[in-house]
């Protein structure tokens, strides 16, 4: 999109960009976080379980190698000897094969985590392109690899003179050591050489996974042009959204309009204010707004009332005052609890009188306690 329009890739990457990335498996990834992690346990697991494994393979072979004549003639002895010896090893060598598995799921892990993608296994033939080859070789990606390489040669290979340097006596006096002693003790200066050759890539991992991070943001930045794009794929077409938007709002209207037979009374303006407002002392600490609407809902709330036998009445303050400060399904605020309490018992009142006539169209009330900042004009 920046080449076909000329923008730059100025904008940082969204979170579906970055999603669709890991869908094709392009995740930040370090080399150099992998190799250190996966040395570092390997000189660690050999100095620590080491010792073990290279006792187990010496019972092995004494066990192994020492065959009898009878079982060297026997031709199914020999096969399920081999057997033996392949799994007894195998066991013997499980602890170290599974710290390598995990030091190698844990750098991916720690770069933000390991993805499989059917995109990045399936074949690509412009791989087999050598002009494409030479282009991966020679851009700008791949001198900085070439850098990279050069200096961790140049680290490593310093840190390699210098540690053999200062254990030059050592690995010389090994020849003056009696056999036995000689061979643990070339070992151990073995793994310790390794290790600290192996730390120096501490530092380089430091130094190239904030690099990876940030080559990673950098190919995945974005134009203005691709984010309104993105928001318009997301977001769908501004006539699509009215669509669903007036559905939805339908859907809740014909909710709303379902809970009013379940009201206690219609509280209204009476020409442009419906609230229907239901209380269960037994369920609820206090009254809840049902449903609201003004003019034609109103008219449509008082009317489903009416078919109903709810008791509508006159109370335009209240009516207001409920309309502007409460939501639907929500409770009535603290400052009305006294105005609704009397419209209630009123209601109450007025169901237990034989007198009643439930299909008189509306009632009246006046002088309720509403708070002046609950007072509205409109």
């Amino acid at each position: 999109m920046a080449e076909d329009t000329g923008q730059e890739r100025t904008e940082q990457p969204t979170p579906r960009r970055i999603q669709q990335a890991r869908e094709k498996g392009q995740v930040p990834t370090s080399r150099e976080l992998n190799t250190m992690l996966m040395m570092l346990i390997a000189g660690a697991s050999v100095m620590f379980i080491g010792p073990g494994i290279v006792d187990n393979f010496l019972d092995m072979f004494r066990r192994y190698l020492n065959i009898s004549r009878e079982n060297i003639f026997d031709v199914t002895a020999m096969p399920v000897m081999l057997e033996t010896a392949i799994i007894d090893a195998l066991i013997t060598l499980a602890p170290f094969f599974t710290l390598m598995v995990l030091a190698a799921v844990a750098g991916p892990l720690m770069m933000g985590g390991v993805t499989f993608s059917a995109q990045a296994l399936s074949f690509k033939w412009d791989k087999l392109n050598p002009i494409t080859g030479l282009g991966r070789v020679f851009s700008k990606k791949g001198l900085v690899e070439l850098i990279k390489a050069l200096v961790k040669f140049l680290i490593i290979g310093t840190t390699a003179i210098l540690f053999l340097y200062t254990q030059i006596d050592a690995y010389l006096g090994l020849g003056s050591e009696p056999l036995v002693q000689a061979l643990p003790h070339m070992a151990n200066l073995l793994i310790w050489s390794f290790l600290a050759i192996a730390s120096v890539l501490v530092f380089i991992a430091l130094i190239d996974v904030p690099f990876q991070i940030w080559d990673y943001t950098q190919q995945l930045k974005m134009t203005f042009q691709e984010i309104r794009d993105e928001n318009k794929d997301t977001e769908g077409n501004p006539e699509v959204r009215g669509r669903v938007k007036r559905v939805q709002q339908e859907m809740a209207q014909r909710r709303m309009m379902a809970e009013v037979p379940k009201a206690d009374v219609i509280i209204t303006n009476p020409e442009h204010y419906s609230v229907a407002i239901k209380y269960d002392q037994a369920t609820m600490s206090a009254p809840v707004v049902v449903a609201k609407g003004v003019d034609v809902i109103a008219m449509q709330i008082r009317t489903i009332a009416r078919e109903h036998e709810i008791p509508i009445l006159q109370a335009p303050p209240l009516a207001r005052a409920l309309h502007h400060t409460t939501e639907i399904d929500a409770e009535i605020p603290a400052a009305l609890y006294l105005a609704v309490a009397q419209v209630l018992a009123y209601i109450f009142k007025l169901r237990t009188d034989p007198r009643w006539n439930k299909r008189k169209k509306e009632h009246k009330i006046n002088d309720l306690p509403i708070p002046d900042d609950m007072k509205f004009d409109k």
